[in-house]
């Protein structure tokens, strides 16, 4: 707001006041203003030429005067390092939220895993043929997939799928480094475990695996973040959804198709959204959950790895664009299945009984969710594994088939 200002000075210093009409031209940076009654707008001070020498004089309303802070030498250095590390750690904070989707989500690590090929372990997969397959994401993001089909029928090398009682198709969502490829020789082993089963209720079975792999990861194109990675999942429902009808046509006596879906570490975030959203084609709905070393959300983990109140990372959780909350997608699952009048998915966990990245508290407390909920719900460990090897030891990839096997004949038998 302009203030009107007259300019006068101090008696001890010009020893008389002067008109206001017969000072000369302010200076307002530099442009001069000159007039008998000036309109000055934010001017702090104005310096008027009296006998060769500047004045400074005040000027009255909302002006200020300016000031100077004066650091004494022998503080200088410690202001600066202080200066120094709050910088550093305004710049941390920027950083952590800027490149949050870089920080969690990591497909070039190692190196070389965008470049991996299914034959390089080929012949680790015991006999387990897999195969390149290609969907589309809702966004047209072209996503790579690595699928195969295997009896569930001990002693037999094939089973005519018309004569299959059920087919079991496995969604599997990985963790947030390396790719596919590496994973399958130790899938392909819970496979076969799976395929030997001695449960009688199990046989005739087929069971087709359907490892999808996150945009930017493999040979998949685009980019990681939480909301693409809901569109991939929701991709991978459609595409077993697609094969399920061109496989058995409209054939009412067809198997029953039963989904499971299996998330490891992040990809059990993946898993719980897609079964929480409901955005799954009606023809295969989710009927069981194998969580492999899962944990609450990204800010409880925040707050597990670093509970330092100085460290800024778990003070950043409002700026999260990522979440993978199965604490809260629990919940909607359950309160999704009463709505619909449905069985809701049983759900297996697997923990890793060494993890130094997830720590125990994390697998009670969805355990208790889970029994809160009515959710039918069973709890497991790998004996001595960490969080990337639960079923890389042969004790982690039984419990794994046990698994699969458990939630197979919970869904078969109506639970």
């Amino acid at each position: 707001m302009a203030s009107r200002c007259l300019v006068s000075a101090s008696r001890a210093r010009l020893g008389r006041l002067r008109p206001a009409s017969s000072l000369p031209s302010c200076r307002k940076g530099s442009t001069y203003i000159g007039s008998s009654r000036l309109e000055v707008t934010a001017v702090r001070t104005l310096i008027v030429p009296l006998a060769g020498k500047p004045c400074t004089f005040s000027v009255a309303g909302n002006s200020r005067h300016a000031r100077s802070i004066h650091i004494p030498t022998v503080l200088m250095p410690p202001v600066l390092f202080v200066g120094l590390l709050v910088a550093l750690y305004v710049w941390k904070c920027i950083m952590l939220v800027v490149f949050q989707n870089k920080i969690i989500y990591m497909p070039g690590f190692p190196p070389n895993s965008r470049w991996e090929l299914i034959d390089n372990y080929a012949n680790h997969c015991g006999g387990i043929k897999w195969t390149d397959e290609r969907t589309r994401a809702a966004d047209g993001t072209d996503l790579a997939m690595a699928v195969t089909t295997v009896p569930m029928q001990k002693g037999k090398s094939s089973t005519d799928k018309k004569d299959a009682k059920a087919h079991i198709y496995v969604l599997y969502f990985q963790g947030n480094a390396a790719s596919i490829p590496p994973r399958l020789p130790d899938l392909s082993w819970v496979l076969r475990n799976v395929g030997d089963s001695h449960n009688p209720n199990l046989a005739p079975l087929q069971i087709t695996f359907v490892c999808l792999s996150y945009r930017g990861y493999w040979t998949s194109r685009g980019r990681p973040s939480e909301d693409g990675l809901r569109l991939d999942a929701e991709a991978g429902a459609r595409w077993i959804s697609q094969y399920h009808g061109q496989l058995y046509g409209s054939d009412r006596e067809a198997p029953v198709p039963i989904l499971l879906i299996w998330g490891q570490s992040i990809g059990c975030g993946v898993a719980t959204n897609l079964a929480a959203t409901g955005r799954i084609p009606e023809n295969v709905p989710v009927r069981g959950l194998l969580l492999e070393t899962p944990f609450l959300s990204v800010r409880t983990m925040l707050e597990t790895l670093y509970p330092q109140k100085w460290l800024p990372y778990k003070h950043l959780w409002p700026f999260l664009r990522n979440h993978l909350d199965s604490w809260t997608n629990l919940e909607t699952i359950a309160s999704t299945a009463r709505e619909r009048g449905r069985p809701p998915p049983n759900i297996f966990i697997l923990e890793a009984e060494r993890d130094e990245l997830v720590p125990p508290e994390h697998a009670e407390r969805l355990l208790g969710r889970c029994q809160d909920l009515g959710l039918p719900v069973e709890r497991v460990k790998s004996p001595a594994a960490f969080h990337s090897d639960a079923i890389m030891r042969v004790e982690g990839k039984r419990l794994a088939a046990l698994g699969i096997v458990r939630l197979t004949k919970q869904a078969l038998d109506g639970g």
